[in-house]
């Protein structure tokens, strides 16, 4: 069911042409999912040739048992102590808990982790910002910590980024019959990044460009799933 989000425009203008950006509403995947099925199931009847389809990266990483319960994860010291170092926005916890640092170390590496707290402990003192997560990389980027806005089970779940995403979104693009690009989306309320896709670098930068203002939304839409199409 193809449904807009409260408050976001259906369409935008980007580089003088027009856009329409179409959520789909769906209900909450869980793990143990199957992510072709929930796929066929939602976006089949949706996606029209020429369209880009893009899916958040959360949903992938559910499908593919990425997601933990805050009680199953037991922080180490050193994620306690570089999680208070993290500066919390309304718009989500980031590696702002220990549970989040904890699973960052893991995926990342700790020397990697290390390397972009020291880095970024000095540029944030010379005023710049943005350093740790450039450092340390996608994978921790793409790191999703609890919030009260979070649709259960996942506000009480730490969900890594996917697996692969490059490779899924060749995947779906097959299992859409080929009709429309497909990109693996991280997108929320400060900004965007294209996890994986079969378009190239300009388009997937214009794709970041077109969902700016995140028309998904990030709380309780339950829009996981979407489509750009030419207005």
């Amino acid at each position: 069911m193809a449904e807009a989000n409260a408050g976001k425009a259906l369409t935008v203008q980007i580089d003088g042409a027009s856009y329409s950006r179409i959520p789909i509403r769906t209900r909450v995947v869980l793990p143990g999912d199957d992510l072709d099925a929930f796929i066929r199931e939602y976006a089949s009847d949706v996606v029209q040739p020429g369209d880009l389809f893009f899916v958040t990266e959360k949903i992938v990483a559910i499908t593919q048992g990425r997601s933990y319960l805050v009680e199953e994860i037991t922080p180490r010291r050193l994620a306690l102590f570089l999680s208070k170092y993290v500066t919390r926005t309304p718009h989500g916890i980031g590696l702002g808990m220990p549970e989040t640092m904890e699973m960052a170390l893991r995926e990342c590496g700790t020397p990697r982790i290390l390397f972009a707290a020291a880095v970024s402990a000095v540029t944030k003192a010379l005023g710049r910002k943005g350093d740790f997560y450039r450092i340390a990389g996608d994978k921790a980027r793409a790191i999703d910590g609890p919030t009260d806005g979070t649709i259960p089970p996942y506000n009480k779940a730490v969900v890594l980024g996917p697996e692969r995403p490059r490779e899924v979104a060749r995947h779906l693009k097959q299992l859409l019959g080929g009709i429309a690009e497909v990109a693996v989306v991280d997108i929320n309320d400060l900004g965007g990044n294209i996890l994986g896709s079969t378009v190239d670098r300009a388009r997937e930068k214009q794709l970041v460009a077109i969902l700016k203002d995140n028309p998904l939304g990030q709380g309780h839409e339950s829009t996981p799933l979407g489509v750009v199409r030419s207005a």
